[in-house]
Protein backbone atom coordinates (compact mmCIF):
# COMPACT_ATOMS: atom_id res chain seq x y z
CA UNK A 1 0.00 0.00 0.00
CA UNK A 2 1.23 3.59 -0.83
CA UNK A 3 2.59 5.98 2.08
CA UNK A 4 -0.28 8.50 2.31
CA UNK A 5 1.26 11.79 2.58
CA UNK A 6 -0.96 13.27 4.59
CA UNK A 7 -0.05 15.82 7.85
CA UNK A 8 -1.70 14.03 10.65
CA UNK A 9 -1.99 10.60 9.69
CA UNK A 10 1.24 9.79 11.07
CA UNK A 11 4.39 11.48 12.10
CA UNK A 12 6.47 12.05 8.95
CA UNK A 13 9.93 11.22 8.75
CA UNK A 14 11.94 14.23 6.46
CA UNK A 15 15.55 13.31 5.80
CA UNK A 16 17.06 17.23 4.44
CA UNK A 17 20.32 16.44 2.58
CA UNK A 18 22.59 19.26 2.63
CA UNK A 19 20.82 21.17 5.74
CA UNK A 20 23.74 23.40 6.83
CA UNK A 21 23.43 25.35 3.37
CA UNK A 22 21.34 28.44 3.16
CA UNK A 23 17.81 26.80 2.09
CA UNK A 24 18.46 24.03 4.26
CA UNK A 25 18.66 26.18 6.98
CA UNK A 26 15.05 27.92 6.45
CA UNK A 27 13.95 23.99 5.51
CA UNK A 28 14.81 23.15 8.86
CA UNK A 29 12.77 26.03 10.73
CA UNK A 30 9.66 25.51 8.55
CA UNK A 31 9.43 21.99 8.93
CA UNK A 32 10.83 21.18 12.16
CA UNK A 33 7.57 21.83 14.57
CA UNK A 34 5.44 19.67 12.30
CA UNK A 35 7.47 17.13 10.94
CA UNK A 36 10.78 14.70 12.52
CA UNK A 37 13.54 16.03 10.30
CA UNK A 38 16.69 13.71 9.38
CA UNK A 39 19.48 16.09 8.73
CA UNK A 40 22.83 15.11 7.17
CA UNK A 41 25.42 17.10 5.43
CA UNK A 42 28.62 15.92 2.92
CA UNK A 43 30.55 14.71 6.14
CA UNK A 44 27.75 12.71 7.51
CA UNK A 45 26.33 10.71 4.50
CA UNK A 46 28.00 11.06 1.11
CA UNK A 47 24.72 10.87 -1.41
CA UNK A 48 27.28 10.12 -4.43
CA UNK A 49 28.00 7.15 -2.98
CA UNK A 50 24.18 4.73 -3.06
CA UNK A 51 25.27 2.38 0.30
CA UNK A 52 25.44 5.20 2.25
CA UNK A 53 21.92 6.41 0.80
CA UNK A 54 20.25 2.89 1.32
CA UNK A 55 22.16 2.63 4.72
CA UNK A 56 20.64 6.22 6.22
CA UNK A 57 17.01 5.26 4.20
CA UNK A 58 17.07 2.01 5.67
CA UNK A 59 18.28 2.95 9.41
CA UNK A 60 15.19 5.70 9.91
CA UNK A 61 12.77 4.55 7.66
CA UNK A 62 12.52 7.73 5.62
CA UNK A 63 9.06 9.07 3.80
CA UNK A 64 10.04 11.88 2.11
CA UNK A 65 13.66 12.97 0.99
CA UNK A 66 14.43 17.07 0.36
CA UNK A 67 17.41 17.07 -1.77
CA UNK A 68 19.73 20.71 -1.02
CA UNK A 69 22.61 19.39 -1.58
CA UNK A 70 24.46 20.54 -4.42
CA UNK A 71 28.03 21.49 -5.55
CA UNK A 72 26.18 25.70 -6.58
CA UNK A 73 30.30 27.25 -7.40
CA UNK A 74 29.41 27.98 -11.09
CA UNK A 75 32.79 29.13 -12.01
CA UNK A 76 34.21 26.03 -9.60
CA UNK A 77 32.18 23.64 -11.79
CA UNK A 78 34.47 24.59 -14.36
CA UNK A 79 37.48 23.54 -13.45
CA UNK A 80 36.27 20.73 -10.73
CA UNK A 81 33.72 18.70 -13.00
CA UNK A 82 34.01 15.72 -11.43
CA UNK A 83 33.27 16.63 -7.85
CA UNK A 84 30.25 19.08 -9.66
CA UNK A 85 28.77 15.85 -11.70
CA UNK A 86 29.01 13.42 -8.53
CA UNK A 87 27.13 15.55 -6.17
CA UNK A 88 24.59 17.80 -8.82
CA UNK A 89 23.99 14.08 -11.22
CA UNK A 90 25.23 10.11 -9.36
CA UNK A 91 23.68 11.83 -6.16
CA UNK A 92 20.50 12.93 -7.74
CA UNK A 93 20.65 9.34 -9.39
CA UNK A 94 21.27 7.57 -6.14
CA UNK A 95 18.46 9.68 -4.48
CA UNK A 96 16.16 8.68 -6.89
CA UNK A 97 16.86 4.99 -6.92
CA UNK A 98 16.28 4.61 -3.60
CA UNK A 99 13.26 6.24 -3.28
CA UNK A 100 11.83 4.62 -6.48
CA UNK A 101 12.97 1.23 -4.56
CA UNK A 102 11.29 2.45 -1.09
CA UNK A 103 8.05 3.98 -1.96
CA UNK A 104 9.36 7.80 -1.04
CA UNK A 105 8.75 10.96 -2.09
CA UNK A 106 11.72 13.44 -3.50
CA UNK A 107 11.67 17.08 -3.30
CA UNK A 108 14.49 18.18 -5.41
CA UNK A 109 16.08 21.67 -5.71
CA UNK A 110 17.27 22.90 -9.57
CA UNK A 111 17.99 25.60 -11.36
CA UNK A 112 17.90 28.72 -13.71
CA UNK A 113 20.96 27.55 -15.54
CA UNK A 114 19.38 24.87 -17.29
CA UNK A 115 18.67 27.25 -19.87
CA UNK A 116 20.81 29.41 -22.47
CA UNK A 117 19.38 32.85 -21.79
CA UNK A 118 18.47 33.60 -24.99
CA UNK A 119 14.43 33.74 -24.62
CA UNK A 120 13.16 37.33 -23.87
CA UNK A 121 10.24 36.19 -21.84
CA UNK A 122 10.06 34.07 -18.91
CA UNK A 123 10.85 30.31 -19.07
CA UNK A 124 8.13 27.70 -18.33
CA UNK A 125 8.75 23.95 -17.55
CA UNK A 126 7.76 23.00 -20.78
CA UNK A 127 10.96 25.56 -22.95
CA UNK A 128 13.92 23.71 -24.38
CA UNK A 129 16.75 23.27 -21.97
CA UNK A 130 20.05 24.19 -22.92
CA UNK A 131 22.60 24.72 -20.43
CA UNK A 132 26.14 27.29 -21.25
CA UNK A 133 27.92 26.43 -18.24
CA UNK A 134 28.75 22.93 -16.62
CA UNK A 135 27.18 23.51 -13.42
CA UNK A 136 23.91 23.87 -15.63
CA UNK A 137 24.98 20.54 -17.28
CA UNK A 138 25.35 18.80 -14.40
CA UNK A 139 22.01 20.03 -12.82
CA UNK A 140 20.48 19.03 -16.30
CA UNK A 141 21.58 15.88 -15.96
CA UNK A 142 20.54 15.00 -12.19
CA UNK A 143 16.65 16.17 -13.31
CA UNK A 144 16.85 13.69 -15.68
CA UNK A 145 17.78 10.45 -13.58
CA UNK A 146 15.45 11.39 -11.40
CA UNK A 147 12.62 11.63 -13.76
CA UNK A 148 14.05 8.20 -15.62
CA UNK A 149 14.35 6.57 -12.37
CA UNK A 150 10.94 7.36 -10.36
CA UNK A 151 7.36 8.84 -10.66
CA UNK A 152 6.85 10.68 -7.17
CA UNK A 153 9.37 13.52 -7.42
CA UNK A 154 8.91 17.03 -7.53
CA UNK A 155 11.96 19.16 -9.60
CA UNK A 156 12.05 22.52 -8.40
CA UNK A 157 13.85 25.08 -10.57
CA UNK A 158 14.72 27.91 -8.77
CA UNK A 159 17.28 30.71 -9.25
CA UNK A 160 18.83 34.23 -7.51
CA UNK A 161 18.93 32.75 -4.06
CA UNK A 162 19.45 34.59 -0.67
CA UNK A 163 18.96 34.02 3.20
CA UNK A 164 19.99 34.27 6.38
CA UNK A 165 22.35 31.97 6.40
CA UNK A 166 25.45 31.84 4.73
CA UNK A 167 26.32 34.01 1.36
CA UNK A 168 24.82 35.58 -0.92
CA UNK A 169 24.52 38.57 -3.14
CA UNK A 170 22.58 41.12 -0.46
CA UNK A 171 25.81 40.32 1.96
CA UNK A 172 28.64 40.80 -0.37
CA UNK A 173 27.01 44.30 -1.85
CA UNK A 174 26.63 45.09 1.76
CA UNK A 175 30.49 44.13 2.23
CA UNK A 176 31.52 46.05 -1.01
CA UNK A 177 30.16 49.48 0.33
CA UNK A 178 31.46 49.08 3.61
CA UNK A 179 35.10 49.45 2.07
CA UNK A 180 34.25 51.43 -1.39
CA UNK A 181 32.17 54.07 -2.78
CA UNK A 182 32.12 53.26 -5.90
CA UNK A 183 30.46 49.45 -7.22
CA UNK A 184 29.98 47.77 -10.72
CA UNK A 185 27.27 45.77 -11.36
CA UNK A 186 26.27 43.81 -14.54
CA UNK A 187 22.99 44.89 -15.70
CA UNK A 188 22.22 42.76 -18.92
CA UNK A 189 21.78 39.54 -16.82
CA UNK A 190 18.04 39.02 -15.57
CA UNK A 191 16.50 36.83 -13.39
CA UNK A 192 14.17 36.90 -10.27
CA UNK A 193 16.29 36.89 -6.74
CA UNK A 194 14.37 34.51 -4.38
CA UNK A 195 14.22 34.60 -0.53
CA UNK A 196 15.16 30.70 0.97
CA UNK A 197 12.64 31.58 3.86
CA UNK A 198 9.60 32.09 0.77
CA UNK A 199 11.06 28.65 -0.89
CA UNK A 200 11.30 27.16 2.00
CA UNK A 201 7.16 27.39 2.95
CA UNK A 202 6.33 26.37 -0.76
CA UNK A 203 8.06 23.01 0.07
CA UNK A 204 6.09 22.76 3.05
CA UNK A 205 3.05 22.48 0.54
CA UNK A 206 4.73 19.61 -1.76
CA UNK A 207 5.02 17.50 1.37
CA UNK A 208 1.84 16.88 1.88
CA UNK A 209 0.94 16.84 -2.60
CA UNK A 210 0.34 14.46 -4.45
CA UNK A 211 0.76 16.76 -7.79
CA UNK A 212 3.88 15.51 -9.15
CA UNK A 213 6.36 16.77 -11.74
CA UNK A 214 8.46 19.74 -12.81
CA UNK A 215 7.58 23.38 -11.06
CA UNK A 216 9.05 26.76 -11.97
CA UNK A 217 9.34 28.47 -8.17
CA UNK A 218 10.67 31.99 -7.40
CA UNK A 219 9.08 35.14 -5.74
CA UNK A 220 7.39 37.23 -8.69
CA UNK A 221 8.84 39.48 -10.48
CA UNK A 222 11.82 40.40 -12.17
CA UNK A 223 15.25 42.24 -12.21
CA UNK A 224 18.31 43.18 -13.13
CA UNK A 225 22.03 42.26 -10.54
CA UNK A 226 22.53 46.24 -11.10
CA UNK A 227 18.58 46.62 -10.50
CA UNK A 228 18.69 44.49 -7.43
CA UNK A 229 21.57 46.21 -5.95
CA UNK A 230 20.35 49.27 -6.32
CA UNK A 231 16.78 48.18 -4.33
CA UNK A 232 19.38 46.58 -1.41
CA UNK A 233 21.04 49.93 -1.21
CA UNK A 234 18.40 52.01 -1.06
CA UNK A 235 16.31 49.67 1.84
CA UNK A 236 19.78 49.99 3.52
CA UNK A 237 20.16 53.62 2.93
CA UNK A 238 23.25 53.48 1.67
CA UNK A 239 25.13 55.86 -0.21
CA UNK A 240 27.43 54.70 -2.69
CA UNK A 241 28.41 54.94 -6.86
CA UNK A 242 26.43 52.26 -8.20
CA UNK A 243 27.52 51.91 -12.06
CA UNK A 244 25.72 49.57 -14.65
CA UNK A 245 28.23 47.13 -16.70
CA UNK A 246 28.28 44.64 -19.45
CA UNK A 247 28.46 40.93 -19.14
CA UNK A 248 31.61 41.27 -21.69
CA UNK A 249 32.88 43.62 -18.82
CA UNK A 250 32.93 41.84 -15.75
CA UNK A 251 34.27 38.53 -17.35
CA UNK A 252 33.98 35.26 -15.13
CA UNK A 253 35.17 31.30 -15.59
CA UNK A 254 31.45 29.90 -16.74
CA UNK A 255 28.71 31.76 -18.45
CA UNK A 256 25.88 33.09 -17.26
CA UNK A 257 22.42 33.22 -19.10
CA UNK A 258 21.27 36.49 -19.78
CA UNK A 259 17.86 36.52 -19.65
CA UNK A 260 16.45 33.27 -17.07
CA UNK A 261 13.46 34.30 -15.60
CA UNK A 262 11.30 31.76 -14.56
CA UNK A 263 7.37 31.60 -15.29
CA UNK A 264 5.29 30.44 -12.26
CA UNK A 265 1.84 29.97 -13.67
CA UNK A 266 2.11 26.04 -13.41
CA UNK A 267 2.72 26.50 -9.74
CA UNK A 268 -0.17 28.87 -9.51
CA UNK A 269 -2.44 26.68 -11.75
CA UNK A 270 -2.08 23.62 -9.99
CA UNK A 271 -3.25 24.81 -6.93
CA UNK A 272 -0.21 25.64 -5.00
CA UNK A 273 0.57 29.52 -2.77
CA UNK A 274 2.31 31.74 -5.30
CA UNK A 275 5.09 33.38 -3.30
CA UNK A 276 5.27 36.95 -2.71
CA UNK A 277 7.33 39.91 -4.63
CA UNK A 278 10.83 39.84 -4.77
CA UNK A 279 10.67 43.45 -3.14
CA UNK A 280 8.34 42.48 -0.16
CA UNK A 281 10.78 39.37 0.46
CA UNK A 282 13.94 41.71 0.18
CA UNK A 283 12.77 44.28 2.79
CA UNK A 284 11.75 41.55 4.76
CA UNK A 285 15.00 39.88 4.80
CA UNK A 286 17.00 43.21 4.90
CA UNK A 287 14.97 44.10 8.31
CA UNK A 288 16.46 40.70 9.45
CA UNK A 289 20.20 41.12 8.45
CA UNK A 290 20.44 45.26 9.34
CA UNK A 291 19.30 44.48 12.63
CA UNK A 292 21.20 41.75 13.50
CA UNK A 293 23.17 41.48 17.31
Amino acid sequence: MDKQYLKGCFQLKIWITGYKGMLGYDLVKTLSKDYELILTDKKQVNITNFNNVEELIKQHKIDVIINAAAYTDVDGSQTNKKIAYNVNAVGSKNLAIASKEHNIKLIHISTDYVFNGDKNNPYTEEDETDPINYYGETKLQGEKFIQENMSKYFIVRTQWLYGINGGNFVKTMLKLAESSNEINVVNDQFGCPTFTKDLAIAFRELITSEKYGLYNVTNSGECSWFDFAKLIFEIANVDVNLNPVLTFQYPTIAKRPKYSVLNNEKWMNEGFTPLRSFKDSLNEYMNLELNKC
